[in-house]
């Protein structure tokens, strides 16, 4: 029983520390990327809102044309990087572009122009996404895969926290009233955020290092991970195609599941709108904000660590759950206290899901198709992406925000049902999942 009990968070460092020197690289340059980036998001809806008069449905269209374009990028990335046999200039490209983008926002006017702006932003991250992630996979043995994914994922969050708290402390030198920000206060913010950005380019530039394909990755269980490498290597490898051929009907029936769920999952531009009709002042906006990545950090550190030891899909399942009845939590919530409870409980969510799927990708598909799979992976959040808060943007407008919460929490729950019911996963679990 001891081996499936949580680790402690020193032995989690221990082991985090002698993941493969790209793993933590790559996870430095999420941490310090996300950290330009959330400067930004959580002032945006307010600065969509109430400077430049977009309205809910307006805000919906520009963070799910941003999304669905980062998602469907991701497919042709991804894929590319597997024909090419390189990742490295797909991942150093997408960050270039998104850090010139980003800053732009502040000469922003109208929605329009944010529209614009954050779709070039998600051109960057579509590009850079994949090959990413094919080689976090590439890098790390099978046994420590959901722990790679897991530390990756805690890095990023850990960018989203400091982040916020950079933009409240810059709103409190800039602006003479940071609960009512005006225009030029949030100009100021936006164009700070280039800084970290301009650190992400520089690592990934100069210290991501591209691992040749045939060679095995980086092991800290040798025996282990001597059969688990000899597995993969035995492999035969397939034609690559840029569709779902070569792919097995499981891996499909995941991806069409990953779709259903993400109709539910609308932006969270929608629940900082949320925070805000609860009486949250825009100055604790970016308190809000990074009190959820702290969850989000915490729950990454264990969620990775139990989808190597309890499965993926349990993992995953329990995740979505907990995001099921947060959003009905937001329906009925209007006190700042229940916003507050409602976003610390929606990071375990995260935490929970997001290195576990990553992992079940890698363990579904074979080595050389995993730039591809994690394509198609995102593709299914981009033919969904764009309709979900689109539709929530709508729904809230016609019947209100609690109808629309209340929608998205019954279409998670059925993916859930699926997912459960249809999703096979132990032919190709670790070794930890099957002892």
């Amino acid at each position: 029983m001891t081996n499936r009990s949580t680790p402690a968070p020193a032995n989690f460092l221990r082991r985090s520390l002698r993941l493969p020197t790209n793993v933590l690289v790559i996870s430095l340059v999420s941490f310090l990327n996300d950290a330009s980036s959330e400067i930004i998001y959580p002032l945006l809806p307010v600065f969509l809102f109430t400077t430049l008069a977009a309205s809910p449905a307006a805000i919906g269209l520009i963070e799910g044309a941003a999304e669905s374009t980062s998602s469907l990028l991701k497919l042709f990335s991804g894929y590319w990087s597997d024909r090419r046999g390189r990742r490295k200039g797909f991942v150093v490209f997408g960050y270039t572009l998104a850090s010139i983008a980003r800053p732009l926002l502040g000469l922003a006017t109208s929605w329009l122009h944010v529209l614009v702006l954050r779709f070039s932003d998600r051109i960057g991250k579509g590009i850079r996404s994949a090959p990413r992630d094919a080689m976090i996979a590439d890098s790390a043995s099978p046994e420590e895969r959901g722990l790679a994914f897991g530390f990756h994922r805690a890095m990023d969050h850990a960018g989203a926290v400091v982040g916020p708290l950079l933009a409240y402390l810059i709103l409190q030198m800039v602006s003479a009233d940071p609960n009512a920000p005006s225009a030029s206060d949030f100009r100021q913010v936006f164009l700070l955020a280039s800084v970290p950005a301009l650190c992400a380019v520089l690592v990934a530039w100069f210290l991501i290092k591209e691992r040749k394909r045939d060679s095995p990755p980086a092991t800290t269980n040798t025996a282990a991970s001597a059969a688990s490498g000899a597995v993969e290597a035995r492999v035969k490898p397939r034609p690559l195609h840029l569709s779902l051929r070569g792919f097995d009907a499981n891996f499909k029936r995941f991806l069409l599941v990953i779709a259903l769920f993400t109709l539910s999952n609308s932006s969270d531009a929608f629940l900082l709108l949320r925070a805000r009709e609860a009486g949250i002042g825009a100055a604790a906006i970016p308190l809000l904000w990074a009190a959820l990545h702290v969850c989000k950090v915490i729950s990454s550190v264990i969620g990775g660590n139990l989808s190597d030891r309890f499965g993926r899909k349990r993992l995953i399942a329990s995740g979505w759950l907990v995001y099921a009845l947060v959003y009905a939590g937001f329906a009925y919530a209007d006190q700042s206290g229940e916003i507050w409870a409602l976003f610390l409980i929606y990071g375990t969510y995260f935490g929970l899901v997001e290195g576990a799927e990553k992992a079940l990708v890698a363990d579904l598909v074979t080595p050389e198709q995993r730039g591809t799979a994690y394509g198609l992976y995102n593709l299914a959040f981009g033919i969904t992406v764009l309709p979900a808060s689109f539709l929530f943007g709508e729904i809230w407008k016609w019947q209100g925000a609690s109808t629309a919460f209340l929608a998205s929490a019954a279409v998670s729950l059925l993916a859930t049902l699926l997912l459960v019911s249809f999703i096979k996963t132990g032919k190709r679990q670790p070794v930890a999942d099957t002892a």
